[in-house]
């Protein structure tokens, strides 16, 4: 799915636009679903990491902890915040992300609950890519634990294919979610392009201008390590 494009859920309102690089709507703190959250999803090893880290140098607050730090296949960081592996078990944790971007993982987005107001970058890449990315991290574990690479795990690109098209056809179902598909290989290959995408959805539910050449800036296209033969730009 390359490119990116937009579906607005019919029960997400705009907050009234502000002003300022890193200036947060005022939507009534406090108050239930006053303040958006900007939900950064996908498969893993979709691209997330390297979202969030775009929304952060944008100007966007995340909300993220140091409990998995960088590593050799995500040597920026994971941008990861703890409570949300425990969505599932306490969904109303995720207050604490009103006005800030998070991630989750594409199998707990049915958990997030009703009530909030949820702008959501989807992340899209090549299951097959996906696929390699995903035993290459597993191989990474196990050398720095001295063991030797994992066991085929059985987890083909068209099964993550299918999660994925689910994961998306549950968000799209959402009237309390919008959405922008965005294409791993295109933040890789064209930044300022997708940079800019991104900051055009999320300015008028957050009311930020985001700076969209700094956002650009943090993407490192060697990091594209896990590419399908016939991947193009």
């Amino acid at each position: 799915m390359d490119g990116a494009h937009a579906r607005r859920g019919g029960g997400l309102a705009a907050p009234h636009p502000g002003s300022g690089r890193a200036a947060a709507a005022d939507g009534g703190a406090g108050a239930p679903g006053a303040r958006p959250i900007v939900v950064v999803s996908g498969v893993p090893r979709s691209g997330t990491s390297l979202a969030m880290q775009m929304l952060a140098a944008g100007g966007v607050p995340v909300l993220a902890d140091a409990a998995r730090p960088p590593d050799a296949s995500n040597p920026r960081g994971y941008f990861e915040w703890a409570p949300a592996r425990r969505l599932a078990e306490a969904p109303e944790r995720i207050a604490a992300a009103r006005g800030r971007a998070v991630k989750i993982v594409s199998a707990l987005v049915p958990a997030l609950p009703p009530g909030e107001r949820y702008c959501v970058l989807w992340l899209a890449r090549d299951p097959r890519e996906v696929a390699r990315s995903q035993r290459a991290m597993l191989a990474r574990l196990a050398a720095a634990r001295g063991a030797p690479p994992p066991a085929d795990d059985g987890v083909s690109a068209e099964m993550l294919a299918r999660h994925a098209a689910r994961a998306r056809a549950a968000l799209a179902a959402r009237p309390d979610a919008a959405a922008l598909d965005v294409a791993h290989r295109e933040l890789l290959a064209r930044p300022a392009a997708a940079a800019a995408r991104i900051a055009a959805f999320l300015a008028p539910h957050l009311g930020l201008r985001l700076d969209e050449a700094a956002m650009a800036a943090v993407v490192d296209p060697a990091l594209w390590r896990e590419r399908a033969a016939d991947a193009r730009a």
